[in-house]
């Protein structure tokens, strides 16, 4: 498949592996817990969806099941590309884990204190934005409770 010069840059292991920081970074300002490997890699995929970044709620104090209700397009493009940007991500958090500014542990992945700013600023406003989603989406994917149905409604194979 032949990516376009902006989808080379999005896509490369450095920005995806920032995505997951940003999710673990959601997760554990939620949970202060390990943050689950599907969590990291299902928020990024998200967040590198223009559509369902677009859609998504002001704050986590949103229901997700009544977003995701409210919002079927989600099922629609999860279902469509997660498959593809889950390939996409997974070097990434790779490059993060090989990097240690990830630690993988038997409970989940934590983030190293301080690795990344906790933040996001910098880049084009795009990049910005996509970095926002995930750390949100860390935080908001795992709070309707079982991971495995929440992924079910989000289109995805647990």
């Amino acid at each position: 498949m032949e990516l376009s010069r902006e989808e080379r840059a999005l896509y490369n292991p450095a920005f995806t592996a920032v995505l997951c920081i940003r999710a673990v970074q959601g997760y554990d300002k939620g949970y202060a817990a390990a943050c689950p490997l599907p969590v990291a890699v299902t928020a990024s995929v998200m967040a590198l969806q223009p559509a369902i970044r677009a859609a998504l709620p002001a704050t986590t104090g949103t229901g997700l099941m009544g977003w995701l209700e409210a919002n079927e397009h989600v099922r629609v493009e999860m279902s469509r590309n997660a498959a593809l940007l889950a390939a996409v991500v997974k070097p990434g958090l790779l490059f993060a884990l090989q990097s240690r500014v990830l630690h993988c542990t038997a409970a989940g992945l934590i983030p190293v204190p301080r690795a990344l700013a906790k933040t996001p600023s910098g880049g084009t406003p795009q990049t910005v934005a996509i970095q926002q989603a995930a750390l949100m989406l860390g935080r908001w994917i795992p709070s309707t409770g079982s991971l495995g149905t929440v992924l079910t409604l989000l289109g995805v194979k647990p």
